[in-house]
């Protein structure tokens, strides 16, 4: 089964053609980092109307990098949500216009469960169950994964995303947008030890985050120090070692609650090199083994949703039932009330 993947959530547009007996025959993606940067962030009507330009030529070159044409697909699997609703649309249309147009079904897949399931799409890969943190702009969640479409969510944040917290306190050392990549290079460069930050919740007794705090101890540094070149690395550093210290510990604590010696690691933040280092060290001393998608499939992208939809679509039966005109979309859509593919 051949399946295109379309994933117009927000910022990023991605287009890729997923084989089930073949794997991943060709991705592209398109982001529009460079266009919000002169905002501060993400404009949703600008993105909406980028997507509108990119999608159709990005599913040319993709079938054209798999050496296919659009009688190929079996199938088509679009973001649902949730995200962006302006830019949410344009996926969900042309996914079901395509759809419709060839008489293959269709699919709305969650965008998160699309980055939970990427690590599968790399070597080696885990199986199923294992403990899943899912660490993003928008979303920080620990959660049980005992296949596709069952899932428990074990802790979230209370307040701010980790990439989120990333974010504004790159913003308040003048690192630009996006912030979080630019202040993990820039800690790098930081001083250890010079400066402590808190590490919020890390003895709460449970699986929850908070990073709001945080984000204010950096405000208070930010406003008692000159902020030299080296100060602002000092910072930073600090920061991500706060950050990075929470993330770790709470993923061994999911690990050691429900007893799996498997972590998968996605989103945006699952690229930060501290956060890989820390959390391979930590598992390897118990027992447990991390796995990480490919640093190109950690931010949003067509991949995921494509692989994400070939595997719900195997275990549904009557796949006549998703060729329909009709489409909707879920600008808040809740991943632990997803349900499994053949449930209703």
């Amino acid at each position: 089964m051949i399946v295109l993947g379309i994933e117009t959530s927000c910022d990023e547009t991605g287009i890729a053609i997923y084989d089930t007996t073949q794997g991943l025959l060709g991705h592209a993606l398109y982001s529009q980092i460079e266009m919000h940067s002169e905002y501060g962030g993400v404009v949703p009507e600008l993105a909406s109307r980028d997507h509108i330009r990119r999608v159709i030529p990005l599913i040319q070159r993709s079938l054209s990098a798999a050496s296919l044409n659009l009688q190929n697909l079996n199938a088509i699997a679009y973001t649902q949500g949730p995200g962006l609703a302006g830019a949410l649309l344009v996926g969900a249309s042309i996914g079901s216009a395509l759809s419709f147009a060839l008489n293959i079904p269709k699919i709305g897949i969650h965008h998160l469960e699309g980055h939970l399931l990427s690590p599968l799409l790399s070597t080696p890969s885990p199986t199923f169950p294992f403990v899943a943190l899912l660490v993003s702009g928008g979303h920080t969640q620990l959660m049980e994964v005992c296949g596709v479409g069952r899932y428990n969510l074990l802790g979230e944040t209370v307040d701010d995303a980790a990439g989120e917290a990333f974010d504004k306190t790159a913003k308040l050392l003048e690192l630009g947008y996006p912030g979080g990549p630019a202040l993990s290079k820039l800690a790098q460069q930081g001083q250890p030890g010079r400066f402590k930050l808190p590490r919020p919740m890390l003895h709460s007794g449970d699986l929850n985050f908070s990073f709001s705090g945080l984000k204010t101890a950096a405000l208070t540094l930010v406003r008692k120090h000159e902020i030299t070149p080296q100060t602002r690395a000092d910072i930073a550093l600090a920061f991500q070692e706060a950050a990075v210290d929470v993330l770790a510990k709470k993923s061994l604590s999911a690990l050691a609650q429900t007893g799996f010696k498997q972590l998968v690691v996605a989103g945006g933040v699952g690229a930060n090199q501290q956060l890989r280092e820390e959390l391979t060290m930590q598992a390897k001393l118990i027992g447990a083994t991390v796995f990480y998608p490919e640093l190109e499939f950690c931010t949003d992208n067509g991949a995921m949703i494509a692989f994400a939809g070939a595997m719900r679509l195997k275990e549904i039966n009557d796949k006549k039932l998703l060729i329909t005109n009709s489409f909707t979309v879920k600008a808040r859509w809740d991943l632990g009330l997803l349900e499994p593919p053949n449930s209703s």
